[in-house]
Order: C-alpha cells, then structure tokens, then sequence
C-alpha cells in the first residue's frame, strides 16, 4: 500500500488548522460538559467528527482512517476495558458479601475525619495502585471506597480524580518514563535514569501540593487549617522518597515504595496526632470538637478475622498486579503464538509517515497491535477476583453469573471508552493531534510553559502519560533544540504537565463514574475538575519557566 504523509497544515493558516483539528476533541468535551449528553453519545459524536476530518480536510485515505479507528477499538477492548471490566467485577464480589463495608469502617477505624481518610484512600492508596497498574485501577477503587465511607458520588469522582495526578509520571511501573525514553534517546539505556530524575526533581513539588490541594477542594483553606499537619506528613512522606527513588534507583518502584512509606508514616503520625475538631460530616461541611467522639480502640466494631477477610481481596489483587508486572514473568508466560499475539494492522502499519516538523526525519508509523492473553493487567485482576471470589465463598456459577451482571451494568461505559479510545487513534495517525501541539510550539520563550501544556494536552487526547510521551515526546526535544532550552527539561516537562490532564481525560472520567454509580453524569465530574486541572498544569509549567531561566532552579535540570 502506497505510504501517506501526514499533514498539519491543511488550510495554509496555524490558527485555522489547529482550530478544525480541535473540533472532535471539542464536541467529546463540549458533549459532556456542556450540552450534558451521555457520554458514549459524545464520544461515538467525537469519533464520527475525527474519521470525517481526517478524510475531508486532513486528506487521509478512507480504509487507512477506519483501520486507525479499529486500531483503537482493539485496544481499547482488550486492554483498559479489560482492566476496568474485572476490577469492577472484584469490587461487586465484596459488595456482595459485605465485605467492603467492613474494609471501610477499618479505615475508618484509623481515623473518622472524612479529611484524613480521604488523605489515606484517595491520595496514599490511590498512588499504590496508580504504581502497580495505572489504567483507571486507582480512581475506580479509591472512588469506590470513598462512596462507601459516605462521600457523595461527585465528590468521590472528582476527589479522586485531583488526588491521581502526582504519581501518574511512574504509574504502571514506571512506564510512562519508560516510553519516553523510547522515543528520545533508545540508544542510550542510562538517559531512562536522566529523565526518571528530572521527573522526579519536578513532580515531588506537587506531591505536597496535591494534598492540600486535595483538602481544601474538600472543605474549604479553613477545614485545611485545622489539619494541615497531617495533610504535610502525607505530602512530604511521599515526595522525598518520590524524589529519592526516582533519582538514584529509576522509575520502576517509585509509586508503590513512595505510597507505603507514606501510608505507613500517615498512620503513624495519626495514632500521635488529633485533630482538635473531627470533620465527620462526608460532606466537608461541620466539625465537632474531639473530645465529644469515643476514641477507645477501633471503632467499626468487626472481629480482626472479619477486617482481615475483607482487605484479603485487595491484598491478592496488589500481590498479584505487582508479579504481573515484573518483565520475568512477562517474558515466561508470554508464548508467541499461544499467549501472546503481535498483529500489524492491515492499510495502517507503516504507512503513515510523520513528517517535519512534528519529528526530525520524516518515519512510517508503527501500528502493531500487541497483547499477552496471560500477563495482560486485567487478566491478573480478573485471577484475584477469581481466587478472592472463591475464598469469599462463591461457587463457580455464582462468578460466571456475577461477571455478566457487571458487563450488562458496564456496558454503555465500555462502550464510551472504546469511543474515545478510537478517537484517540483517529487524530494520532491523521496527524491532528501533532497539529494542536506545534500550535503551541511556536511561542518562542515561552515554550517552556507552553510545552508543558503539551503534555496536558497529549493525556486528555490519549488517556495516558504514556501515550501522551510517546506522541510528543520527541517532538519536545526537537523544538527544545531549536529554541536553545534544554531536550531534558522538555521531555520531562512533557510527562510532568501531562499528569494535571489525567483528571479530565474522558477514560479517567467514565472510570469514575462507574465506580461511584455515577453514570450519564460524566459532564458534572468534568465540570468539577476541569479548572483544577488547568490551574495545576499551569502551575507546573511556571515550575518548568523557572527551572529553564530562574536560578537556582536552573541548577535543578539535569545536564
């Protein structure tokens, strides 16, 4: 099949063509956000508007259009869907037996302030998982505690959502680094540690910063006030060793080793620490003084083998989603043709070129689509669900039963999600996605700034940090080049800024919107977020300014 070149400039004018290249991510956001649609409506609207543009105006072959579409329909079902499939199907498993209520009346037994659970839950927990599997994993179980504990449906999203950004960089094992490296300096295997570092020399900042953040979103600047010691524990707890592990180890362990220090540490300090008033209300808006609430030993009244059964599923599933991801038993229980399958899409694999200036020299792009029947994320949450399903006491026909009850309750998200995914794919192998982001590489000095808001950019279109890295990883170290600034700095700015996107990443919000019963409200959860997520990514790139022209914090890039 006769290669086609990529075009990001199809009417002649930067603004124009940035401007109609925007419009199916305009009409899946504007879809949700404002004319409140449903959101498999907005995305299906969304994809349709990318596969017209990329024939019409961009000037991509038809069958080459609807195989990048597929491409991403593929992944999307056997990959994030999967995922959030059987963690969905794990979580309905402890619902059913009560257990779950027993898991959070244990957290609740640490602390009864619905500030300082939501510091464990969403923040410390969440970044575990966000380490161990990433993919929506965090915000669908953090979300799904938080309701249980009595927050409201928007407001476990939406907490959720804020406190998933500072590990994002590391999630999954590290792998967002691990693609950026891949896409900047493959030749070079010690560059991996350079960026993990300057990564990890900008995101701690927001560690501390999240939490409180996280808090005040909840409460108000006065209900913060009132624990802000806790709320630093939790934040500093975290970042130091973020800053520790990500500078002399690597990118690998960062989250989980960071999320139990802090967890432990939290814990810790909160078995010394008392805060004068207890904020019991779920809705962040009364205190009442300590010393009115009973404080003698645990207070969810369950027996220590009843708080035990109810953690053992969560326990196997952590146990389990870290073996998964270790590249040993990947390379084991991946046998190509038995368990593991490559296959080229057909009219998509290498015959799209991306071209100057979007990369140095002009290159097909890949389009292979990869998947291990065995060491796939959700093949291992699905075997935790399995074996905790069978020590909850379920019978085999129960589980089978169970599933496709979670699959009818889920099926118009997965469906949403295989939307946007598409659409995903849609503008990435058209080229648009490459156009919005050379809009914002011709600001000169500011670039710094603006880069960063290129990483945000790349998660909301993508999903993830990983696939934001990979699509304009290299393009940052090329404008970097030319403007003069440090590749280092960019590539990393390129990860940092994209982790304020993933709060407002369609993916993100259907996941949780689904863990809280919240479905056909996406456009309220993205509402919530949204201006939280702008202002975090902009804080970020003032951080990126500084650390390009301010010293000290030019001492601070790595070189």
């Amino acid at each position: 099949m006769e290669v086609w070149s990529q075009n990001y400039d199809p009417f002649g004018n930067t603004i124009l063509s940035t401007l109609v290249c925007a419009i199916p991510v305009l009409i899946l956001l504007g879809g949700l956000g404002i004319f409140h649609m449903r959101a498999h409506v907005a995305a299906l609207l969304g994809l349709a508007a990318a596969l017209l543009l990329a024939m019409f105006v961009v000037g991509m072959p038809g069958s080459m259009a609807a195989s990048a579409a597929g491409f991403g329909v593929l992944f999307a079902a056997t990959t994030i869907c999967w995922i959030i499939l059987n963690l969905m199907f794990l979580y309905r498993l402890t619902v059913k037996k009560g257990l779950f209520t027993v898991l959070q009346d244990s957290i609740g037994g640490i602390t009864g302030d619905r500030r300082l659970q939501l510091l464990l839950i969403a923040f410390c927990f969440g970044a575990f998982f966000e380490g161990a599997a990433g993919g929506g994993t965090p915000v669908a179980v953090t979300g799904a505690i938080l309701i249980g504990l009595g927050f409201t449906p928007l407001a476990a999203s939406g907490l959720s959502l804020i406190a998933n950004t500072a590990p994002v960089a590391y999630g999954g094992l590290g792998t967002p680094i691990i693609v950026l490296h891949s896409v900047t300096q493959p030749e070079n295997p010690d560059y991996l540690l350079t960026l993990s570092a300057m990564v990890g020399r900008q995101l701690p900042f927001f560690s501390v910063i999240v939490p409180f953040w996280l808090v005040i979103t909840f409460c108000g600047f006065r209900g913060m006030l009132q624990v802000w010691p806790a709320v630093l524990v939790a934040g500093l707890s975290f970042a130091i060793p973020q800053y520790l592990i990500s500078n002399y180890h690597g990118p690998w362990l960062v989250d989980m080793a960071s999320a139990m220090i802090s967890m432990v540490v939290l814990a810790l300090f909160l078995s010394k620490w008392k805060p004068r008033e207890l904020m019991v209300d779920a809705r962040g808006r009364t205190t009442v003084p300590f010393a009115s609430v009973a404080t003698s030993g645990p207070s969810h009244g369950h027996s220590r083998e009843l708080v035990r059964k109810a953690w053992m599923p969560w326990i196997i599933l952590t146990l389990i989603l870290f073996v998964w991801g270790l590249p040993q038993i990947k390379a084991l229980l991946n046998v190509k043709g038995l368990t593991y399958w490559e296959w080229a899409m057909p009219g998509l694999h290498q015959v799209v070129q991306r071209v100057a200036p979007a990369v140095a020299e002009p290159h097909t792009e890949s389009a292979i689509w990869k998947w291990g029947a065995l060491t796939a994320t959700g093949t291992g949450i699905f075997l935790a669900a399995l074996i905790s399903g069978f020590l909850m006491g379920y019978r085999p026909r129960e589980l089978l039963r169970a599933w496709f009850e979670t699959f009818s309750l889920m099926r118009f998200s997965l469906i949403t999600i295989i939307g946007m995914i598409a659409l995903a794919y849609t503008t990435r192998y058209s080229g648009m996605d490459a156009t919005m982001g050379l809009a914002f590489a011709n600001t000169g000095w500011l670039y710094p700034f603006f880069g960063t808001l290129i990483g945000w950019v790349g998660v909301a279109l993508t999903g993830t940090d990983a696939g934001s890295n990979a699509l304009f990883g290299s393009q940052q170290v090329i404008t970097a080049n030319k403007l003069g600034i440090d590749p280092t700095l960019m590539a990393a700015a390129n990860s940092s800024g994209g982790v304020m996107g993933k709060m407002i990443d369609a993916q993100s919000i259907v996941v949780a919107s689904v863990a809280t019963n919240y479905q056909g409200k996406e456009g309220e959860i993205l509402r919530y977020v949204f201006w939280h997520s702008i202002v975090l990514a902009c804080l970020v790139g003032g951080l990126v300014m500084l650390q390009a022209y301010v010293w000290p914090f030019t001492t601070m890039v790595m070189r």
